[in-house]
């Protein structure tokens, strides 16, 4: 009921400005003194003019919009309303021969439309003047935008709109020199990039806002890092096609996260190749409530396979991302989620031979480092027996491909983890020799954000006040994100002939410190003073650095920048058998494991702490 009075009240008022509008018209043209004559045509056809200019109102949408967030292109509706309620009121009024003075017409146009605007652009004045009023108030923030294009212009506006987030928008910045000492609805633009330092600290900036959305994401992340050194709480609006559809709101802004300070940019895909291999094609992937796994899952589904296995151990994970599949693709993704582990081999002949997969990614592992030090066993069996076993059920079962997710820890492994995905490797490598199925591996190095990962551990330790903690101050790492690892093994996938181990491109390894320190910078503290960082050495098997390449493979470009392969080594498939079989016979004593392990892969070499700092 509250709507429909306040456009019963704005009806009432439009009705007294449409006929004041007129009167004073008449006064204007008469200087003051209207003619008796001009009052009488008046008084007969005001009620018809009136319902004319009313109906021009409403066919324009004036009792629909809401006036407490009008802008320019509410007063072109105005504008153009009172355009044509005054010309319909000319016509009315030489059909009827009650015309007044044509002139009277065009300035009672103009007189509407200052009127009708007026009172319908006062809500939004007074909501700027209580903004204005609380600038001063301890419980407002100060707000920096960066980028003086549409985005940016947006923000602003939504920002002013919202006064219930106590965000005040301040200073903008841009580096289009061009743009320098304008502003964008009241708000000043005073410089590029440089100036983001100097102008936080002169306005007392509490926040910033990044609202450049078509920027590579190298480019954003050398503006993050600039922004990181303020101590300002930092947000960024996400990518561009949100601007194309004009849908940034203060919903679109969120926090900026360590994935933005990486500055990789997207992963361009190949989508002819890709979709060759998947599209109406049974697609199993194992592990596939893994972190790696169900971005696998959701990057297949948008292919259109035949249908999409999800097999997993785990129960939870794998319901969950059945629930988000199910939300996303609805009936258009022909989905089946299995639990069951690939060290039962009876248990995967049954869902091999019931669903005939033409396409299976291997990412169902054990990776944590430490863990599997402490359990090898389990290491054995999930990431060889398990290996081993998907691979021969794809064999038999004459699969089209199997790729396995390895990773960067299996060249010249000093840990048990690393080992046993090097011997992964050799049976996806050896077993590409006598099938027919394309066997290939792709290998990288750590995933942000993936699950036990140090990005998720660094943020609680961050959330309980600290202290970080870092193994060594020189440890390094390659890092990229989750969705790019998956869309490249995707990639890798349609390349695959047979043997090859694929290698992404990492770009720079990243010191775990710098990490460290941005997390902490980001989350709004200072490093070592408001949140320790701490050093608790090196654990067993751990490596200073990684690296992707073992010696003896050397390295081939593709037509992908940033797939490389490493060339094929000649595995005996029978001696690794037997070799694997010698392996599981030890299963139970720590010390055989390691040295089975050490003679299948000749160069793996167990590392205490002092032997890992020099490796």
């Amino acid at each position: 009921m509250k709507i429909y009075s306040k456009r019963i009240l704005l009806l009432l008022i439009d009705i007294v400005l449409i006929n004041l509008a007129i009167y004073i018209a008449l006064i204007f043209r008469f200087d003051g003194l209207i003619p008796e004559h001009y009052v009488r045509v008046l008084a007969n056809s005001f009620i018809y003019i009136t319902l004319i200019e009313l109906v021009a109102f409403y066919f324009f949408g004036l009792y629909k919009s809401l006036w407490s967030y009008a802008s320019i292109d509410e007063l072109i509706q105005v504008f153009f309303a009172a355009a044509t309620g005054s010309i319909g009121a000319f016509v009315y009024g030489t059909i009827a021969g009650v015309r007044l003075p044509r002139t009277v017409y065009a300035m009672s146009w103009i007189l509407i439309f200052l009127f009708i605007g007026g009172i319908r652009i006062s809500g939004r004045l007074v909501k700027r003047v209580q903004i204005f009023g609380r600038n001063n108030e301890l419980s407002t923030k100060k707000v920096m935008i960066i980028g003086a294009g549409k985005a940016g212009s947006m923000v602003i506006k939504e920002l002013k709109d919202h006064q219930e987030l106590n965000l005040i928008p301040s200073v903008v910045l841009d580096d289009d020199f061009k743009k320098h000492n304008s502003s964008i609805h009241g708000v000043a633009v005073r410089g590029g990039r440089d100036k983001i330092v100097p102008l936080a600290k002169e306005y007392g900036i509490d926040e910033i806002i990044v609202a450049v959305p078509s920027a590579q994401k190298s480019e954003m992340s050398d503006i993050l890092r600039i922004c990181k050194e303020t101590k300002c709480k930092l947000k960024k609006l996400p990518g561009v096609y949100e601007i194309i559809n004009e849908n940034v709101s203060i919903k679109s802004i969120r926090d900026v996260n360590i994935e933005d300070l990486l500055g990789r940019d997207e992963v361009n895909l190949d989508i002819k190749a890709i979709s060759s291999y998947i599209k109406n094609e049974v697609v199993l992937v194992t592990g596939g409530g893994g972190s790696i796994g169900s971005e696998l899952c959701r990057q297949i589904a948008r292919f259109h396979p035949k249908q999409l296995i999800i097999l997993d151990i785990y129960e939870n994970n794998a319901y969950d991302l059945q629930q988000e599949l199910r939300r996303s693709f609805k009936d258009k993704l022909n989905m089946e989620v299995i639990i069951a582990s690939v060290r039962d081999k009876v248990r995967l002949e049954q869902i091999f031979d019931e669903y005939r997969p033409g396409v299976v990614f291997h990412a169902a592992a054990h990776k944590h480092v430490p863990l599997m030090e402490n359990n090898p066993a389990e290491a054995v069996k999930n990431n060889i027996k398990g290996t081993l076993n998907a691979a021969q059920c794809a064999d038999k079962y004459k699969s089209k491909k199997f790729v396995l997710i390895s990773t960067d820890k299996a060249v010249n492994p000093t840990n048990i983890m690393g080992a046993t995905k090097r011997i992964a490797e050799m049976i996806i490598q050896a077993m590409d020799k006598q099938s027919h199925t394309e066997f290939a591996a792709v290998r990288f190095g750590n995933v942000l954000g993936s699950n036990g990962s140090v990005i998720p551990l660094f943020k609680k330790q961050i959330e309980t006040g600290g202290p970080v903690t870092v193994t060594h101050p020189e440890i390094t790492r390659y890092f990229m994100t989750i969705p790019e690892a998956s869309r490249l093994v995707i990639q890798a996938g349609a390349m695959a002939k047979g043997g090859e181990i694929f290698i992404l491109d990492m770009g720079e390894s990243v010191k775990i410190l710098d990490l460290a320190k941005d997390l902490i910078k980001l989350s709004g503290f200072e490093p070592d003073t408001e949140i320790k960082i701490e050093f608790t050495g090196l654990r067993p098997g751990e490596k200073l650095y990684e690296e992707l390449l073992l010696a003896e493979e050397g390295v081939a470009s593709t037509r992908h920048k940033n797939i490389f392969i490493g060339k094929p080594l000649e595995i005996d498939f029978k001696e690794l058998i037997g070799k694997i079989k010698e392996l599981e016979e030890c299963i139970d004593d720590v010390l055989k494991i390691r040295d089975c392990l050490g003679r299948i892969v000749l160069n793996y070499e167990y590392r205490n702490d002092e032997a890992a700092v020099t490796k």
